[in-house]
């Protein structure tokens, strides 16, 4: 008989599928749509990437009868990813679960508590390697007024024009790349401003028609500038000592800042498809999952526990400098 695989042993699934559905429904976290999510069965392993340049050169010529066509190839060089393993635990003790009214809402909640810890630690490593200066191929900075060429006027401003600044940033991806930039991320502060800018609302207000409310959606704010999706960092991290009192305010902020990054996502996937950047998630630890993780759960007899455990495997990697622009303090 073949050896089981370890995922096959302690991943558990319907626990694995909670954790899932959670997940679809934690819209503050954005890290795995602004990279596409790229399944590999190796922890390690090497991806190609192509010349742009050898894909934009006007190479075609006139064909003389009798003669060849002309013809050419790309360039190419390769890249390496590494998934990381990490994992976290929360224990069940059994006079805790005999009070339960139903037992099995332990799990759901341990199950719960312990995705949650996964994607703020997932959003905080994206945030620090990727949504912040000297990533990018174009990095900006947000001014009061005045803005010159590297720069844009913050968008609480009176004399600033996002819709406007949004064009400029991705012309510069597409003059680099000759792909249009179609994802915004933001973080929360970024979208307050956008939502209550005149300018938005204006534009919003006018194609309601007249007696429609001007809902300032995310929808539809993509919908304006032209993209296809608008992400807000609305998750949060704490930042004071761990332990303090049971009773004592918790110091929070924002993972997401006050930036914006403006990047290329590809509507399908693949390790031959350029992208601003991908996350690979080794499944072939864990199986499938579109969170690159799984939940297990296994007795702690020695603490007569049980004890539900997160893992997860993944590598987020740049794959294309250019095709993002990021612009720091976008707002005050």
């Amino acid at each position: 008989m073949p050896t089981p695989q370890r995922s096959q042993v302690h991943v558990n699934r319907p626990l694995t599928n909670i954790s899932v559905a959670y997940r679809q429904s934690a819209e503050a976290f954005v890290a795995d749509r602004v990279f596409p999510v790229i399944p590999v069965d190796k922890q390690s392993d090497s991806y190609f990437i192509f010349n742009r340049s050898d894909a934009f050169r006007d190479e075609m010529k006139e064909r003389a009868p009798g003669t060849e066509s002309a013809g050419g190839g790309y360039t190419m060089s390769t890249d390496t990813y590494f998934a990381r393993v990490f994992a976290y635990h929360k224990d069940i003790d059994d006079q805790t679960r005999a009070n339960y009214d139903v037992p099995l809402n332990a799990d759901r909640e341990a199950t719960e508590y312990l995705t949650n810890k996964f994607l703020i630690n997932r959003e905080v490593r994206w945030a620090a390697g990727y949504f912040t200066t000297s990533i990018w191929g174009t990095d900006y900075t947000g001014v009061a007024s005045g803005a010159n060429s590297t720069q844009v006027n913050q968008w609480d401003g009176a004399s600033s024009d996002p819709v406007k600044d949004v064009e400029n940033l991705k012309a510069v991806v597409m003059e680099k790349t000759g792909m249009r930039p179609n994802v915004l991320t933001i973080g929360y502060h970024v979208w307050k401003a956008l939502k209550n800018h005149p300018e938005i609302i204006e534009r919003i207000q006018y194609g309601a028609g007249p007696g429609n409310p001007a809902m300032v959606s995310r929808r539809l704010v993509a919908q304006l500038f032209e993209l296809d999706a608008l992400y807000v960092m609305e998750a949060i991290k704490t930042t004071d000592a761990e332990p303090g009192p049971a009773n004592a305010s918790a110091a929070a902020a924002f993972i997401g800042g006050k930036h914006a990054l403006l990047t290329y996502r590809p509507q399908t996937p693949g390790l031959m498809t350029p992208s601003a950047g991908y996350t690979f998630t080794w499944n072939g630890l864990l199986g499938p999952s579109s969170l690159g993780s799984a939940i297990s759960r296994f007795r702690m007899e020695h603490l007569k526990s049980d004890r539900v455990e997160i893992e997860a495997a993944y590598d987020f990697k740049k794959i294309a400098a250019e095709l993002g622009v990021f612009v720091s303090g976008v707002v005050a």
